[in-house]
């Protein structure tokens, strides 16, 4: 299989990990070797339940059994779809009440960002430097980071830059913007957080010039931080947000959230002026409203929080520079990229697996599913502590 997979299957970087899946369970992925992999990473924060949780597949049986594909996203009214939305609104502040549903989070930024210039009539946006919502072209013209981006220039025209956090920056938002995409925790950068009320004075200012501000959820969304959406801990309530990732508890799904009088631009002129067929699969539809049922009827948000807590607790190294993050978001940091990747692939080697951030390269990426228990954060840290150890042990040897 792995020679096939070489062979068949087009590649994204030089040396994936290429580990043979046999099945998942809960909070561990199975080699077909047999070997047992404890997962901090949950598909790259997407694995909100974790794996093969029973009410998501109960609800993928359950929906395959009814119908599938039936027609195009927002001509047939369909259960799964409107429960979803439905509860997507009902959980949300204020006017966040009007929910258009795609089949991933790249493409929820695609609509956001011709939400914004549609609504407004504009059509500057702002972003963030090592921003990251998503590769396809639009998205991709949004991110700034021009080591990803330069390859496939010419992007999209009429987007401009601002450094993450920085206050002097929001000069730049101008009556000319129609939109300002920022992550509202930077992810590919750092697991970066805002500060001193960032987020809300980017609000302020984009409400000050008429434009309109979308965070992006996709990863800090669906109780990863403590909140069910990450822009909750920011005092901000943004005009468009966008989700992905984690809502579809495995399967996969977008959706950009805004208010009705917002999203209704979106019926004519033109008409369908922003479609999809596939967005809003009632199968996928009926995995997500499983998904953030049982993470509302529960208490796991919460637990979130005590959670990060035991990590910032067990993970005390002297190769770990700091933490960065919020809730299950966390982000270990080593002096250089060569020792992270040293590390990461350590602990694979011993079943924990962990990843890399895109543009931090000193970063460990720890975003487990919200179902880890203590034990298996124990179990993880422990095993990570003993890889930091033996590295510390080699760096003191080689520099002696």
């Amino acid at each position: 299989m792995k020679e096939d997979f070489f062979k068949y299957q087009a590649q994204t970087s030089p040396h994936p990990l290429a580990i043979e899946i046999s099945h998942a369970n809960g909070s561990y992925v199975y080699g077909s070797n047999g070997k047992e992999y404890l997962d901090f990473v949950a598909g790259v924060s997407a694995n909100t339940l974790g794996h093969n949780h029973p009410k998501i597949s109960q609800a993928i049986k359950n929906q395959v059994d009814k119908y599938t594909h039936v027609m195009v996203y927002g001509e047939f009214v369909q259960q799964p779809q409107v429960d979803l939305c439905k509860l997507l609104a009902a959980n949300l502040p204020k006017p966040l009440e009007t929910v258009y549903l795609t089949n991933s989070g790249t493409e929820a930024t695609e609509g956001a960002l011709k939400l914004a210039k549609r609504f407004t009539g504009r059509s500057e946006i702002i972003a963030a430097k090592f921003g990251y919502h998503g590769n396809t072209q639009g998205s991709m013209s949004v991110c700034g980071a021009e080591e990803q981006n330069s390859a496939f220039r010419p992007l999209i025209p009429g987007i401009k830059f601002i450094a993450f956090n920085n206050l002097n920056d929001l000069d730049k938002i101008t009556t000319n913007t129609a939109g300002v995409i920022l992550e509202t925790i930077q992810g590919g950068a750092g697991f970066i957080e805002s500060q001193n009320d960032y987020l809300k004075k980017v609000k302020d200012k984009c409400t000050e010039v008429g434009a309109l501000l979308i965070l992006d959820e996709i990863q800090s969304g669906i109780g990863r931080t403590g909140k069910l959406f990450g822009f909750e801990n920011y005092n901000v309530v943004p005009d468009i947000i966008v989700a992905g990732k984690g809502l579809g508890g495995g399967m996969p799904i977008g959706a950009f959230i805004s208010s009705f009088q917002i999203m209704d631009c979106l019926k004519q002129h033109p008409k369908l002026g922003h479609i999809t067929t596939f967005g809003g699969h009632p199968v996928i539809a009926a995995a997500a409203l499983a998904t953030l049922t049982a993470l509302l009827n529960s208490d796991l948000i919460e637990q979130t929080l005590q959670k990060e807590k035991l990590f910032r607790k067990l993970l005390v190294h002297p190769l770990i520079t700091e933490i960065r993050g919020k809730g299950l978001m966390l982000a270990p940091m080593v002096e250089s990229s060569e020792m992270a990747s040293k590390i990461i692939l350590k602990c694979l080697d011993r079943g924990v697996i962990m990843f890399w951030l895109l543009f931090e390269g000193k970063a460990i990426r720890i975003t487990p599913p919200l179902t880890i228990s203590e034990d298996e954060i124990y179990k993880g840290c422990n095993i990570l502590i003993e890889v930091l150890n033996e590295i510390l042990i080699e760096y003191q040897t080689s520099t002696k």
